[in-house]
């Protein structure tokens, strides 16, 4: 087995997590995002912190995260959100793939809430659970129960988000079959990046993709990088470029696409399967 084979044959591994100081006692998220020098608007910060008990609450019996205090959450979770809100446009339309406790997707949501945001998980008990924290909230998002390369099969979006999810390796043999359903991907990776990179040019994956890195920062506290890598059709980077991220999406007949939505999110809330899962 060649060196670059043995990495792979361990891509099912998550990256580790980075460790961080655990909060002071007593902390709050309003001390938190002063630490680390992040001004938002206070109905904002209120329902981050809002989500962020439903969050942690949901956790005691379903593992959806693992920042469970402000520092954790706001030097991870939210500086990768915010990070990644710089480079969406005006109203675009986004698919959270494999969101988990609904990062960044929730968060996206309160951000910036010119976009439309949809989030799936491919485990029934995570997406319902997420689907019961956006209801508290009072989000209009849809929330799937699918595997996201299935739902690529009946939906449209204008860009994809993956956030510990999966190798560069694997989400490309999912996703690049479906390239008519979408323009872009867009990645939040740590400091193996370049690891997955070369790993994916190895199978030949890249032929017909560009792979660009978007953003770089360390992550708070560390020296370790974080990255945002956007993944696309090399035929469709001039006009990604010309529009400044997301292309326009063409004419959909709404009515339609939304009924569809309407279904399957109180499908999810019934606990039964959509489409792929069974």
């Amino acid at each position: 087995m060649s060196p670059i084979e043995e990495r792979i044959a361990g891509e099912s591994q998550p990256e580790p997590d980075v460790p961080l100081p655990d909060s002071l006692p007593g902390d709050t998220l309003v001390e938190a995002l002063q630490r680390h020098g992040i001004k938002l608007p206070k109905s904002q910060t209120a329902k981050i912190d809002a989500y962020c008990q439903l969050l942690w609450e949901k956790n005691q019996h379903l593992n959806l995260t693992r920042h469970t205090d402000y520092e954790k959450f706001v030097s991870r979770d939210l500086v990768d959100t915010l990070r990644l809100s710089e480079l969406l446009t005006q109203g675009e339309h986004l698919l959270d793939v494999g969101t988990g406790g609904g990062v960044p997707g929730i968060l996206l949501a309160i951000l910036r809430p010119d976009l439309k945001i949809e989030l799936c998980d491919a485990t029934g008990k995570k997406a319902i659970v997420v689907g019961e924290i956006v209801d508290a909230l009072r989000l209009d998002l849809p929330v799937w129960h699918a595997k996201g390369e299935n739902l690529l099969k009946i939906h449209r979006f204008q860009t994809l988000v993956f956030r510990a999810v999966a190798r560069i390796k694997k989400i490309m043999e999912l996703f690049s079959p479906h390239w008519h359903a979408f323009d872009r991907m867009l990645l939040i990776k740590g400091p193996r990046w370049v690891e997955e990179r070369g790993e994916s040019r190895h199978f030949g994956q890249m032929g017909k993709a560009a792979l660009r890195k978007l953003d770089s920062y360390n992550i708070p506290g560390t020296e370790i990088e974080s990255v945002i890598l956007q993944i696309c059709l090399k035929e469709k980077l001039e006009k990604l470029a010309e529009h400044g991220g997301a292309i326009p999406p063409a004419p959909v007949k709404e009515k339609r696409r939304r009924g569809f939505a309407t279904k399957m999110k109180r499908n999810t809330k019934q606990q039964s399967k959509s489409p792929g899962n069974r």
